[in-house]
């Protein structure tokens, strides 16, 4: 057995205890030059993160542009696979990482069970994010909010064409060419493997399994694939990459089932044992800046539930579309079964 799996499987072992009571939410925080001394004293912050890494980089660099004095480390993986390494490393004492971003929000009832995040309220938090946004303890709070969509290349598949529903991709002439993304790897799409499991059944995988499908692992890469031409239709993938492509010329259009989009919010948190605690602390309110924010909308087409960040006029209101939210309880509690499911119907 790999020391992934080891790892994880510690990690749900661990999970089977939660009767853990915290002491009320720190007050929140507002950044002081005395912060920011301390910070530039440590130099750096370590990143974890399942954002691509193109945006994370980005706003990595609007970072030390006002903190000239301290350098970001990003470190980009698969939600699936940071949750595996923070399990890893911590477990082994080892602890490199300051603050933590994935966007399977299940991940961090793990981490808070483990007592493994540190207590912080960034003052944008907690005067502006909604409060099913944020953990009460202060433990965390939703950084980003990502939808799995359908897309297809509008120059390869006409607009009559395309698949309109989740269970359009089922029908033959799509076979051979479909790409989708793996809910072992990426956090957005085991999110939304749940809540289609929910909606449609595990019958839709298994039938979805026999077309033919090109499996990738993360979330970022069908829209890629779309791009170079290798598959014109995207059965799972994100949307975000689906709009950096758009704004890059690339004919690539989403598609928003009438059954439903999942909605994954990718919480972050500072680690309780940042080696860089102040550069953490720093970085982790920087994050929830409007700049930051609106950053990951212009330049990323990542959501926000922040509520004066303006989106671009030629998406779909999160208002317009029907979402599918998940319980991040009962997709923490059905991960290994949809992991099963997965390899009997695809493979892999």
């Amino acid at each position: 057995m790999s020391n992934m799996k080891v790892a994880a499987g510690a990690l749900l072992a661990a999970m089977a205890w939660s009767q853990v009571t915290w002491a009320a939410p720190p007050e929140p925080y507002t950044v002081t030059d005395d912060l920011v001394a301390a910070a530039t004293k440590e130099g750096s912050v370590v990143y974890y993160t399942s954002t691509d890494v193109q945006v994370a980089e980005k706003m990595g660099a609007a970072f030390e542009k006002h903190y000239p004095g301290i350098k970001v480390q990003v470190e980009r993986a698969g939600s699936e696979r940071v949750f595996q390494r923070i399990g890893q490393e911590y477990s082994s004492g080892i602890h490199n990482a300051d603050v933590i971003e994935t966007s399977d929000a299940s991940h961090f009832l793990t981490f808070k069970d483990q007592k493994w995040l540190t207590p912080a309220v960034p003052e944008d938090v907690a005067k502006l994010w909604p409060e099913q946004d944020r953990d009460p303890d202060g433990m965390y709070a939703a950084f980003r909010a990502t939808l799995t969509v359908i897309a297809y290349r509008t120059d390869l598949v006409k607009e009559e064409d395309a698949p309109k529903t989740w269970t359009d991709l089922l029908d033959p002439k799509y076979k051979n060419k479909l790409v989708k993304s793996h809910p072992g790897y990426s956090g957005n799409v085991m999110t939304a493997t749940y809540a289609l499991s929910q909606l449609l059944g595990w019958d839709f995988f298994e039938k979805l399994g026999k077309q033919g499908v090109m499996q990738v692992q993360s979330s970022t890469e069908p829209p890629k694939v779309l791009a170079q031409g290798e598959r014109p239709i995207q059965a799972d993938g994100n949307e975000y990459n689906v709009f950096i492509l758009q704004d890059k010329g690339v004919p690539i259009k989403a598609v928003y089932p009438p059954e439903g989009t999942s909605i994954a919010y990718g919480n972050a948190a500072i680690l309780a044992y940042a080696p860089h605690p102040n550069a953490a602390k720093l970085f982790y309110s920087f994050m929830f800046s409007h700049e930051a924010q609106q950053l990951n909308d212009d330049f990323g087409g990542l959501r926000s539930v922040r509520p004066d960040v303006k989106e671009k006029s030629n998406r779909t209101p999160l208002s317009e579309i029907k979402l599918l939210n998940s319980d991040p309880a009962a997709v923490r509690d059905s991960m290994e079964e949809i992991k099963q499911k997965y390899e009997e119907y695809f493979g892999t």
